[in-house]
């Protein structure tokens, strides 16, 4: 770990590999994948993260996790019986990150598990006409698929109370189904259609589901703790009342990276959460759809964020365009986490850096000097592999990890930022 004083320039680059924060001491529990999600933040961090704090004289009464995703940081929280709040401004996010912090009762979710499927079974027809359904969705779907999935969500929804967390928990399951069930190419991070995929079978998938989900459930029933709040909001919003904390952990979607909106469309149209998936891109840190005034987000950014901006001018203008408006909305996050934070609290953000038309874009040196600006006063960093991406180092087209060097090449390390108010 190397302390940065007095915002002072240091190459991160150089800091060496922290084995601590390499891989976590137990195995990770099975609730943490009943849900795909891509670049899940590893549960272990958390724990390491609590042990970190502890060292340093931080004892956390409350966390916070303002980019909160599927609720890895909320699970663990309640695991070490510590009041969580987190926000995402993902509302498929959100549904996860409930679903993995409720408490439920196994035998409860048995017998839902079984009204659901006799329901879906008693049911000959969907109410909804394939024909007149949203064209995004018989764009993924066949008649058949439209139809089994119309009378399984029918079938989740008269049979368990809506606002229900037994509902949540049913849907979060229905969620996860709908990439195996649709033309969607496995295993992409783009949204593609796969020409000799055989979609899977509706009611076969969703059984397999619960049983993963329920089962997964059972191994972590012992976690009974309460205080956990996930609200869907974003961050910087002026109207979001946000808690005072001691600790946050958190990890910021970097740019240049996902699209959220549209690897989770699926999920927000059946769940009818929007009706065009591409609303949801609209406030999202990190995606290249916004309306912002670039000449204004030019003027606002710190000297790293300038340095990349310029240099990204010149290889390619469009891109610079949206990374202004990502670092200045980090600039901001920093700000609204030492607002946050209680006296002598701390903030942990694991990011990382990545490169675009051969420029190096530094999203941890951002997060350094935005932190200092923001007003902490002692900022510490280090750096951890990332395994999947040592094995393999690139992404092919689809953007699934490849041994193949024709591939674009992504960085298999990334920061552990520390600031301290």
């Amino acid at each position: 770990m190397i302390e940065i004083k007095n915002n002072k320039k240091i190459d991160l680059e150089s800091i060496p590999i922290d084995p601590f924060w390499n891989i976590g001491d137990e195995k990770e529990l099975r609730i943490h994948r009943i849900h795909a999600y891509p670049a899940k933040f590893p549960s272990f961090i958390t724990t390491k993260a609590l042990k970190y704090a502890q060292d340093e004289g931080v004892k956390p009464n409350r966390i916070a996790d303002i980019f909160c995703g599927c609720g890895t940081v909320a699970f663990e929280a309640k695991r070490n019986n510590i009041p969580f709040w987190g926000c995402d401004i993902n509302p498929v996010a959100t549904l996860i990150a409930k679903a993995k912090s409720n408490n439920y009762q196994t035998w409860r979710l048995l017998l839902y598990f079984e009204q659901i499927i006799e329901a879906f079974q008693n049911s000959k027809k969907s109410q909804y006409c394939y024909g007149e359904s949203n064209e995004r969705i018989k764009y993924w779907y066949s008649k058949k698929q439209f139809n089994d999935l119309s009378r399984l969500k029918e079938a989740i929804e008269d049979t368990i109370p809506n606002g229900s967390k037994y509902n949540t928990f049913f849907l979060c399951a229905y969620s996860n189904i709908l990439k195996p069930t649709s033309r969607w190419l496995t295993k992409s991070i783009k949204p593609q259609v796969d020409p000799n995929k055989h979609p899977a079978k509706v009611i076969d998938r969703f059984k397999e589901q619960c049983y993963f989900s329920i089962t997964s459930n059972e191994e972590s029933d012992a976690v009974h703790a309460s205080g956990v709040k996930i609200v869907k909001a974003n961050i910087l919003s002026s109207k979001l009342k946000m808690p005072k904390v001691d600790m946050i952990i958190t990890s910021p979607p970097y740019v240049t990276s996902y699209e959220y909106a549209d690897l989770h469309q699926l999920s927000l149209l059946w769940l009818g959460f929007v009706d065009d998936f591409r609303v949801q891109r609209t406030g999202s840190i990190g995606s290249l759809y916004h309306d912002s005034d670039f000449e204004k987000n030019k003027k606002r950014l710190n000297n790293i964020g300038n340095k990349i901006l310029n240099e990204l001018l010149e290889a390619h203008p469009s891109k610079a365009k949206s990374v202004a408006k990502y670092y200045v909305d980090m600039q901001n996050v920093s700000k609204t986490c030492y607002k946050m934070l209680n006296k002598n609290g701390m903030s942990l953000f694991v990011i990382g850096n990545t490169e675009f038309a051969g420029v190096r874009i530094d999203n941890a040196g951002h997060l350094v000097e935005s932190l200092f600006d923001a007003g902490f006063k002692k900022v510490n960093v280090t750096k951890r592999k990332i395994s999947k991406k040592i094995l393999t180092p690139y992404r092919d087209n689809n953007g699934r990890f490849t041994t193949d060097s024709q591939g674009r090449k992504i960085y298999s390390e990334e920061f552990i930022v520390i600031g301290r108010k």
